[in-house]
């Protein structure tokens, strides 16, 4: 058997550069040309893909801002049925008032009318 020889200066230059050619040659291999119907077509049907994810994308974002929105105006809804609520309670309570008010000063009046009436 022979003994194991260590590669000299000009041995490792030479197989890098084998090396680097034989890399060289494999990255030109994988490259296809621009110009290739499969990669064109791979190209299309991406492009196709990337403009229906962006057109769902943008309705499911007028969905939610049409969905927003009646929800705003639900609430404002809701809101001003609350103040006219309120506003009716509030004038109905005044029509009581004024009303008891009345009535006391009818019974009141009745009552001075009915002691008037006895001394005379």
């Amino acid at each position: 058997m022979s003994a194991f020889k260590l590669p000299n200066f000009n041995e490792r230059k030479n197989a890098a550069a084998e090396a680097r050619k034989t890399a060289l040659e494999k990255f030109k291999a994988g490259q296809t040309a621009a110009d290739d119907p499969a990669l064109l077509e791979k190209q299309a049907a991406k492009q196709a893909s990337r403009i229906a994810r962006d057109q769902r994308a943008a309705e499911r974002k007028a969905a939610r801002e049409a969905e927003k929105l009646a929800e705003i105006t639900a609430r404002e809804a809701a809101v001003e049925a609350e103040r006219l609520a309120k506003e009716r309670e509030i004038e109905d309570e005044a029509a009581r008032a004024i009303t008891l008010k009345n009535d006391q000063k009818a019974a009141r009046d009745a009552r001075y009318a009915a002691r008037k009436a006895r001394r005379n």
